[in-house]
């Protein structure tokens, strides 16, 4: 029986936004994949931590955001893992947790530029196929010795970044149609990254 392959969308989602769920969703119907996990991550080793709302907040505003995605999936795992987490320790904790699924990592072309930089990055290639989207400016190459677990997946360029969100909020900007209504309701009712 083939196993379920699953991306693994791994990000801060300081707050998750829209254009999160384009790409998600782009990924789950237009590629191998059955299903997309995002994976809030407590803090990114190669960003400061600085800014960053709780953890808990963060987790929930994508839980209301990918409620009615019956393919998108919120998962808190590295949570419980040491900090900094890294991608390969998350992926392989992942596997044994889940060995009827076979995970997919899912990487901005951005990433993908500095992918040297990562914890164990040629085992991490090695061990998981990995399919990177395009960002603007951003030119990706893939060796050919790698083309057999490394793919370019043409997917909408949405020019959308937390951090143009959290600085229009605190601008006190109508972001409304660059997030989730859920999200964009929490963020109202609470207050969040207004005062940051």
């Amino acid at each position: 029986m083939q196993k379920k392959q699953i991306g693994i969308f791994p990000g801060s989602f300081n707050p998750i936004h829209c254009g999160h769920l384009i790409l998600a969703n782009y990924m789950c119907e237009f590629t191998c994949l059955d299903e997309v996990w995002f994976v809030v991550s407590p803090h990114n080793p190669l960003k400061e931590a600085q800014g960053l709302l709780d953890d808990e907040l963060r987790l929930q505003m994508a839980e209301r955001a990918l409620e009615k995605f019956d393919k998108l999936k919120v998962s808190d795992i590295e949570f419980s893992m040491p900090r900094p987490s890294y991608t390969i320790d998350t992926l392989r904790l992942l596997s044994s947790e889940n060995p009827d699924k076979e995970f997919v990592l899912i990487l901005g072309g951005d990433n993908w530029r500095l992918f040297e930089q990562w914890k164990e990055y040629i085992r991490l290639r090695q061990e998981f196929k990995i399919l990177i989207y395009p960002r603007l400016g951003e030119e990706v190459t893939i060796p050919p010795e790698l083309a057999a677990t490394i793919s370019y997946v043409k997917a909408p360029i949405v020019e959308i970044s937390s951090t143009f969100i959290r600085n229009s909020l605190k601008d006190g900007k109508d972001v409304r149609a660059f997030l989730p209504p859920a999200v964009y309701d929490m963020i109202q009712k609470n207050g969040y990254y207004c005062n940051r």
